[in-house]
């Protein structure tokens, strides 16, 4: 798809809702072969699901200890979570992390991120006063609605049958 500039874009609140919608095993499949993640505040299972993805990195640690005579500082380094469940469980609205992929022609050194999104409250409310109401283009009614759903059912079921045919005859 890559070479036709073709990108999916799945959104969802919370992988709990892909398992739900898709199952365990396909939503597995759905979150290992996605190449580029975006989030916004996550808890429970995501947010540790996201924190696994984005890996460790190596921490300087140091640690101070005092008693009667002297004090002694050690340094260590010690394996962490780049971006920890908890962090991802406390983002405030507006802060998101996330990993991007990137091309073997197109290399980008900082993969993995966490930013903020800062508004202009001012130019936003002016853009919103501009704003014009969607015109109504006709009414519809449930039953319109419900029908048109079943009729477009109808119509992909025939085309399938269709199509099917058509391949077992060409053998």
């Amino acid at each position: 798809a890559r070479s036709n500039k073709v990108a999916t874009t799945l959104a969802m609140q919370d992988f709990s809702q892909l398992k739900k919608d898709y199952g365990k095993e396909q939503a597995d499949v759905i979150v290992n072969i996605t190449g580029n993640i975006i989030s916004g505040q996550v808890m429970g299972e995501t947010s540790k699901l996201l924190s696994e993805r984005f890996g460790k990195i190596m921490q300087d640690r140091q640690s101070v200890s005092v008693n009667r005579t002297d004090t002694s500082i050690s340094h260590s380094k010690q394996l962490d979570s780049a971006i920890p469940a908890s962090k991802i469980a406390a983002l405030s609205s507006g802060e998101f992390v996330g990993l991007v992929a990137d091309n073997p022609d197109e290399k980008i050194k900082l993969k993995m991120f966490h930013a903020e999104i800062i508004n202009d409250a001012d130019k936003l409310n002016e853009e919103v006063s501009h704003y014009k109401e969607i015109p109504v283009v006709s009414n519809v009614t449930q039953q319109q609605v419900i029908d048109n759903y079943y009729q477009v059912k109808m119509e992909v079921k025939r085309l399938i049958g269709e199509e099917v045919e058509r391949l077992k005859n060409q053998k």
